[in-house]
């Protein structure tokens, strides 16, 4: 019979010898198979019982009757270390076996890259060999040479033999054609891959990430690793329409068995517009599934064209077809589970025929990458980490359910942007002001939900309504504008229009015809839903707390909530497009609830340079970030952000009634006016400036220098306190500003007038943090609104005290923030800031040790 043995703990004398000690050592407590399995039976439902519980454990299980307590304590002990290493254990085969397949992909990159550098080698020693050949002849031979062997290179023509594009034969060699073309850009030198900036290579990394340089159309590529197998990923890839937003359907015309067991297949698929501004594009395609000797799966595929030959593709005419060069998706399974990735996008949008200043759209290969080729690789790693239990999210929702919900959003969005005419859109005659368009949808279909299909409410749903614009925007970072958006919405939305959007859900939809504009503030809770891995998509709710002032403002004063998707908002990445999505939803809305999206899109229009991109927030930190050790010589300004441009897209839908439809779009126009006017005024005040050469920030106005405002700070500080705030050696202007920019507690002043309420003029970027602010919008907190009641009551009852002696101390508590989360802190500091005339400037105040509870 097995037994456990486990080693006696317990020694017989307190004043036992060295040699009773060791003979006591070597005693053990041996455990049937009975005794453990009732010890592992509690230990699965409490893997550290109580003493109580062990006491209890005895009395209730004979079996153990002659093991004593502290013995099945120290079983449990040694229980929960073993599962403690076991779980290391796992953890670490887990990482080894990702750094060995991460290790494996770089030395095949490397290879790569010892290829093509051998190729360019190979190349420039012909072109050397052709110039000199040529020295002799004209400059214009010479360029026609050197262009035709670079066209050679970019554009190589296929020789295609003589063939039935039409039949199974000769689809067959399209394919294997494709298939040896995008191998060759997967793992070979066929396309001049420049990695893109950021993009490290690790064990979490999302992978290796490069684009195209000097190819014809756009191209990017990614190879990384997951931890799925390749049948499953197969089947994740090949589903475009759960992982590429801007795809808005997806049709196997055919599919075909091929001898080799793969299949060929004829896909239509339609992509929308990213803006008002152009057209949406479609692909005629053929897509070859195969495996490959080794093991490896292969999905690629490339437009039919009349170059290719094949079947031709159905028509569509608000459509520009687009050709996908070959492109697809190679996976490869590793060793102890798990798949590497690499994925390649290859397509020429057919840029010429949009509009000039939005050729960028179509013609950046970072954009590429982030809508498509990282998109997959992102998706896959998300489903990935939701299979293994590595992502948890709040809500009670399954992780599917949140990413219907997220590409519900988008999808709408797209469908408000674009407006086709096969979904029932149709656009109304404008006012004779061209800005803004409307569009109308009158289909039953539009916005029946649960709550909507009961036949005798049709007559009163008149349809949808569309209010969309778009605008070209100069040196504003669309991550920047779209955060701003984002964290203060009180700042361009109307509260009264909120009202009439989420009257819609209610049981009598229409109760509010229309809204006036102006109503009556409102502040903002966002609660989070869920997060993509690496944070770049967040899907949250917003509860919109109304406040009335009248009589008449009651009834509509109510908390409204959206359902809100956020994305593009980190400034480091390069070519990603900013949105912010929203729709109004009821307070327990279902997984199926109606939604009708509403927001903001702003894209890049030219890609950043290659160098490292400079983060910048809406405060002093630019300033104070360039002048630490990146200052330029003779003045010259931070030009990184200078000339960029950007396309912002806003569209807003509203249902309405038959007979307010004339009123509903007068005013969905004049809202969208009035946001595009807000817009305009927070891009100017967002936007970077020329700094000078001192690269000191720019005063507020009415308000001191802001190097003059931090000595003060730090000099009323000490002469009230007897403590330095900062470091003793920070004499210079320049390194007092920083210091207080970047001390650790946070740091903020309010102004000091009779018969006006202390309003925030002044915080470090802690501060910032806290108050879930930003510079440009902190004048508009007031400092009664981030106390509780308590905190209200203590700093009155000192403010004699701080008047009188300079300062006080403020015990523990709690604030909140601008988003109306609640800070707690462990102890706060007011001091009264004086001016070089020893007059009050205003109320300094110092939060220590704060965190969002």
């Amino acid at each position: 019979m097995a037994l456990s043995m486990h080693r006696d703990s317990n020694s017989s004398g307190s004043g036992s010898s060295k040699l009773q000690q060791q003979m006591d050592a070597s005693k053990y407590v041996r455990y049937t198979p009975e005794q453990v399995d009732a010890l592992e039976r509690v230990y699965a439902e409490c893997p550290k019982p109580s003493s109580l519980r062990r006491q209890q454990l005895i009395r209730e299980c004979p079996i153990l009757s002659n093991i004593e307590p502290k013995q099945i304590k120290v079983w449990f002990q040694n229980r929960r270390c073993r599962e403690k290493q076991r779980k290391e254990s796992s953890r670490l085969q887990t990482v080894n076996r990702k750094l060995t397949a991460m290790n494996k992909l770089l030395m095949e990159e490397n290879d790569r890259l010892q290829k093509q550098v051998s190729h360019l080698v190979y190349e420039n020693g012909y072109m050397r060999q052709q110039l000199h050949t040529v020295s002799s002849t004209t400059d214009t031979s010479c360029d026609s040479v050197v262009m035709s062997g670079q066209q050679q290179q970019q554009n190589p023509t296929p020789q295609h033999p003589q063939r039935d594009a039409n039949s199974p034969a000769g689809l067959l060699a399209i394919a294997e054609e494709t298939l040896a073309e995008f191998l060759g850009k997967a793992t070979g030198t066929a396309v001049d891959w420049v990695q893109m900036i950021g993009m490290k290579p690790g064990p979490d990394s999302i992978g290796i990430v490069a684009v195209s340089r000097n190819c014809s159309g756009v191209a990017a590529r990614a190879c990384g690793l997951v931890s799925l197998e390749p049948t499953k990923v197969a089947e994740i890839l090949k589903d475009r329409l759960s992982w590429f937003r801007d795809c808005r359907c997806l049709d196997v015309a055919s599919a075909i068995p091929t001898g080799n067991g793969g299949t060929i297949e004829l896909v239509y698929m339609q992509v929308y517009a990213p803006t008002t501004l152009a057209s949406a594009r479609d692909f005629w395609t053929l897509r070859y599934i195969t495996s490959l000797e080794d093991g490896s799966l292969v999905i690629c595929e490339r437009s039919l064209t009349s170059s290719t030959g094949g079947p031709a593709g159905p028509p569509a005419t608000c459509f520009a077809r687009a050709e996908m060069l070959p492109s697809g998706y190679l996976i490869r399974p590793c060793e102890g589970g798990g798949s590497i990735i690499h994925i390649v996008d290859h397509i020429d949008f057919d840029a010429g025929s949009v509009p000039e200043v939005l050729r960028p759209l179509y013609e950046s290969s970072k954009i590429l990458a982030q809508k498509m080729t990282m998109a997959a690789l992102r998706h896959i790693r998300q489903i990935a980490q939701e299979t293994n239990g590595e992502v948890q999210y709040s809500g009670g929702r399954q992780p599917a359910v949140l990413r219907a919900l997220s590409q519900r959003l988008c999808r709408g969005f797209n469908d408000a942007v674009n407006g086709f005419v096969d979904d029932g859109w149709s656009i109304m005659s404008s006012d004779g002001v061209e800005d803004v368009t409307i569009a109308i949808n009158m289909s039953p279909n539009k916005f029946l939900g649960s709550q909507y299909n009961n036949l005798s409410m049709l007559p009163t749903f008149g349809g949808v309504l569309c209010a969309r614009a778009s605008m070209l925007l100069q040196n504003v970072p669309p991550a920047l504008l779209v955060r701003f958006l984002r964290e203060h919405r009180s700042e361009w939305a109307d509260y009264g229009v909120d009202v009439y959007s989420a009257a819609s859900l209610k049981a009598s939809p229409y109760a509010v015809p229309c809204s006036k504009p102006g109503g009556f503030p409102s502040s903002q809770v966002i609660l989070p839903l869920a997060q993509t891995v690496e944070h770049e998509e967040f899907l949250e709710v917003v509860r919109l707390e109304g406040h009335a002032f009248s009589p008449e403002d009651i009834a509509l004063s109510r908390d409204m909530y959206l359902l809100q998707l956020c994305s593009g908002i980190d400034e480091t990445t390069t070519g990603a497009c900013a949105q912010l999505v929203f729709a109004p939803i009821d307070e327990s809305f279902g997984d199926d609830a109606p939604l009708l999206p509403s927001g903001f899109r702003v894209i890049p229009l030219e890609p950043k340079s290659d160098g490292p991109a400079a983060t910048r927030t809406l405060d002093l930190a630019s300033a104070l970030e360039v002048g630490h050790g990146g200052a330029r010589a003779g003045g010259e300004a931070d030009t990184s952000n200078q000339n960029l441009r950007s396309v912002l897209t806003i569209a807003f839908q509203f249902t309405f009634e038959n007979h307010y439809q004339e009123s509903v779009a007068a005013m969905a126009r004049q809202y969208v006016r009035n946001i595009v006017s807000s817009v305009q005024r927070v891009a100017m005040a967002i936007a970077p400036s020329q700094l000078s050469s001192h690269m000191v920030p720019k005063p507020f106005p009415g308000s001191p220098e802001a190097v003059t405002l931090a000595q003060w700070i730090c000099r009323s500080y000490s002469v009230h306190t007897g403590a330095e705030l900062l470091q003793a050696d920070s004499s210079a202007g320049d390194a007092i500003l920083k210091q207080l920019w970047h001390h650790s507690d946070a740091i903020m002043c309010c102004s000091v007038k009779m018969n006006a309420s202390a309003v925030f003029t002044f915080a470090n970027q802690a501060g910032l943090d806290m108050l879930e602010t930003t510079l440009v919008a902190l004048q508009d907190i007031m400092l009664e609104k981030i106390l509780d009641e308590a905190g209200r009551k203590i700093l009155l009852s000192e403010f004699s005290k701080i008047m009188q002696q300079g300062f006080a101390y403020l015990p523990a508590g709690v604030c909140v923030s601008s988003m109306g989360r609640p800070v707690s802190y462990e102890q706060a500091v007011a001091w009264k800031v004086l001016n070089d005339d020893d007059a009050n400037h205003c109320l300094a105040f110092m939060f220590m040790n704060w965190s969002f509870v």
